[in-house]
């Protein structure tokens, strides 16, 4: 008899359905339009660590971001977005070169407001999928009923890091000590939203107003695993291009593939309302609700199947 992996993870893939319609629900009784943007584009934004899948000349997109603020600007206020997204050379237990993502966008408000919702959202799942609580993911009880911790990248590099996150931000060691030494350690007793980044690794945040040391993203994590990725959106078209080249520079530094400027992006831009936005991993969601601590028993075909 044919053992087929799909078998084996049916239930994760059962319940994988059932979130999505969840998600589908919150955003339209919150009055969200979904929408769909292209995933084949001319030009990604020019990130340092984030590497575009080439489709013929064009590429294939690493967040829906860019058409989704050209949708803001031309007066969507509150939009959301379930899509496929490709990047290049990640795969590991909790990363795939093709992943589930959701997007969101909300006219007039900023990050504080979008780390309000993303609580709400989780919240709201878990009562429609009716999830035991407390939470339990990977050994761990999860606390979701009382207010989440905030956390600021500094305080967290201070509380669990070899060194300040201005030292390792002067010694190009931040990554690692990120990776390593604090994200382990966050989200493991109650969901913990990391916020205020260093400047640099906010590329199309805003900045903090009276702290231009820092730009206003968040992340937030539950049980050591980072789940989304939201900011108060950057709507200065002028500023956006010279972070857009001061990223470029970087990647020819580094050896990697330079894309062009994307200008109906820039343009669209000075026409954005204030905004905030985030970026949830689908299939990291999965694995906390179904409490799998690998990305491939979430997911019905892994690129090695293929």
């Amino acid at each position: 008899m044919t053992h087929y992996r799909q078998t084996a993870i049916r239930n994760n893939l059962i319940q994988r359905a059932r979130i999505l319609s969840a998600i589908r629900k919150f955003f339209v009784q919150n009055d969200y339009l979904e929408v769909e943007t292209p995933i084949r584009i001319p030009a990604p934004a020019p990130e340092l660590h984030i590497d575009a899948q080439p489709c013929g000349q064009w590429f294939l997109h690493t967040s829906p971001e860019l058409c989704m603020k050209r949708m803001l600007a031309a007066g969507y206020s509150r939009i959301f977005q379930i899509c496929k997204c490709f990047r290049q050379k990640e795969r590991g237990g909790k990363h795939l070169p093709e992943i589930t993502m959701l997007e969101w966008y909300t006219a007039g408000t900023d990050y504080g407001h979008m780390m309000d919702q993303s609580r709400e959202l989780i919240l709201f799942l878990v009562d429609q999928l009716e999830v035991a609580k407390p939470l339990t993911y990977q050994h761990h009880s999860i606390d979701l009923d009382n207010p989440w911790p905030r956390l600021t990248v500094a305080q967290a590099f201070d509380r669990y890091g070899s060194m300040s996150m201005t030292e390792a931000l002067r010694s190009r060691q931040f990554d690692e000590i990120m990776g390593l030494e604090i994200e382990p350690h966050l989200g493991l007793t109650q969901p913990v939203f990391l916020y205020d980044y260093p400047a640099a690794c906010g590329a199309l945040a805003r900045l903090k107003s009276g702290h231009l040391e820092v730009a206003e993203r968040f992340e937030l994590y539950i049980g050591g695993l980072e789940l989304c990725n939201g900011f108060s959106e950057l709507t200065d078209s002028q500023e956006q291009r010279r972070r857009f080249a001061q990223e470029s520079k970087q990647r020819i530094k580094a050896g990697k593939t330079t894309y062009p400027i994307p200008e109906p992006f820039l343009v669209a831009l000075m026409n954005m309302p204030q905004a905030s936005g985030n970026a949830l991993g689908l299939d990291r969601l999965v694995m906390i609700m179904t409490d799998q601590s690998n990305i491939d028993d979430v997911v019905a075909f892994i690129p090695e199947e293929l």
